[in-house]
């Protein structure tokens, strides 16, 4: 990589002084130490290879727009080793540590799976000798089981069994190529494991399936010795009318249906908890309370348009309620971190416009990790939620805790109450202050 491939110097770290150009850091300081933990190890920044280097930037209603240094090489294999080495050039710009990729995000299918497997085992050791000489890991790779016309009913939950097995024949190599480039772990995206109409789906038989080459991945995975995180990625709809993997609640719900919660959990993204009608905070907090927060899709939706657009994340009270949650647990997950699955806007198609949409990401992140930090040392929300259910601590509310408690003896407890009495036993939530509070410590942490 003699030869500079990218119009783009290296990203410093600059802090919050200078107003910025878009291509320095003011909130991402890498090697700062934050609640115990440097910067990046709190944070893991993962560039997507999909949407970074392969994504033209298409919508529902116009072609692709992007323009990039290596579509000079317009034979696809030509294309696809060339582009390896424009990514790793990318990567140490950037200075992000962790890449992730699907398969076919890699190299161009052939006529047959051997054939395919052939032309990425080609880039594959491209990225592998990169790795040795660059230190970048890979925090997951996944198999593409949703582009291909084969997909148009599904993958695991397909109703043709020849699908289904070509689809567990992918998985297979793609799990052999997730152990030599040392992947953390291991997604699964139902891109269209799911259902348009019930009146020809069988519904039950379709997730016993989907159940039934998840524990395949992971029984194959522990025969090659391949001991990554095995995670599942929720997505409420689109393309599908529903997806069996609608939100966290629900894939737990699968996972502890069929078996599979001691073996995966969950990866989870900004813009499909909004098509579910959630919040992320929401959906993080779900993962967490239930153990099974794996790893996190960085990017936000756009509430006045209603599909999955995978914009850069920049709210910063997003990204600050995010993060708030794993800041309480600890870090992202066992061997998580933030993989940027976004893209830049379709009037945004210039190369450099990719490192842009990288900093404000990976800015706005660690301003929500700065906050949220501050406030969990601080412990402002947590004497919040003690003080809001302190009327557990004792009396009634201790016996209810302690299960001493039962219908009986909370009758004659509530029989001669009063409304007067009842009505005094509530306090006002202060939501207003509370909100309040979170603006000024975004405001007065981000501005020191």
């Amino acid at each position: 990589m003699a030869e500079q491939k990218w119009d783009m110097d290296k990203i410093k770290y600059v802090g919050n002084s200078s107003l910025g150009s878009g291509a320095e850091f003011h909130y991402y300081n890498p090697d700062e130490v934050i609640g115990g933990k440097k910067m990046r190890d709190w944070l893991r920044f993962a560039v997507a290879y999909w949407h970074t280097f392969d994504q033209r930037l298409v919508d529902p209603f116009g072609d692709g727009t992007a323009m990039r240094p290596y579509d000079k090489y317009t034979d696809p294999m030509d294309n696809a080793l060339a582009k390896v080495e424009y990514a790793f050039e990318f990567y140490q710009k950037l200075g992000n540590d962790f890449i992730c990729f699907h398969d076919r995000d890699l190299a161009p299918e052939g006529d047959t799976l051997r054939e395919t497997n052939k032309n990425l085992d080609k880039v594959v050791d491209r990225i592998v000798d990169y790795q040795k000489t660059s230190g970048l890991k890979v925090l997951w790779n996944t198999s593409n089981l949703f582009t291909n016309p084969r997909f148009v009913a599904g993958a695991g939950t397909s109703p043709y069994a020849d699908i289904f097995a070509y689809s567990a024949a992918q998985l297979k190599h793609s799990l052999e190529i997730g152990k030599r480039v040392g992947s953390e772990n291991y997604v699964f995206w139902g891109g269209r494991e799911g259902y348009e109409s019930l009146w020809n789906t069988n519904m039950k038989l379709e997730q016993e399936h989907a159940a039934k080459m998840f524990h395949m991945a992971k029984d194959y995975a522990n025969e090659i010795g391949f001991d990554a995180q095995m995670l599942l990625e929720p997505k409420p709809k689109e393309p599908t009318t529903h997806q069996y993997d609608f939100d966290a609640a629900t894939t737990i719900a699968f996972m502890k249906t069929y078996d599979l919660d001691k073996d995966f959990k969950l990866n989870l993204e900004g813009n499909h908890a909004n098509l579910a009608g959630h919040t992320y905070q929401h959906e993080i907090r779900v993962a967490r309370e239930a153990g099974l927060l794996g790893s996190l899709d960085a990017n936000q939706g756009d509430k006045l348009i209603g599909w999955d657009i995978d914009e850069y994340p920049s709210n910063l009270y997003e990204t600050t309620a995010a993060m708030y949650e794993v800041v309480e647990n600890g870090g992202i997950g066992p061997r998580g971190g933030l993989n940027f699955d976004a893209k830049p806007r379709r009037s945004s198609f210039e190369p450099n416009d990719l490192f842009y949409g990288h900093v404000v990401g990976m800015d706005s992140f660690a301003a929500g990790l700065r906050v949220a930090m501050k406030m969990k040392e601080d412990g402002v929300l947590e004497n919040i939620v003690k003080e809001r259910y302190s009327s557990y601590d004792s009396g009634i509310g201790a016996d209810i805790e302690s299960g001493k408690a039962t219908f009986k003896t909370l009758e004659d407890y509530s029989l001669d109450k009063t409304q007067a009495e009842l009505r005094a036993a509530t306090s006002s939530d202060h939501l207003e202050q509370i909100k309040d509070t979170i603006n000024h410590y975004i405001v007065n942490v981000l501005g020191k």
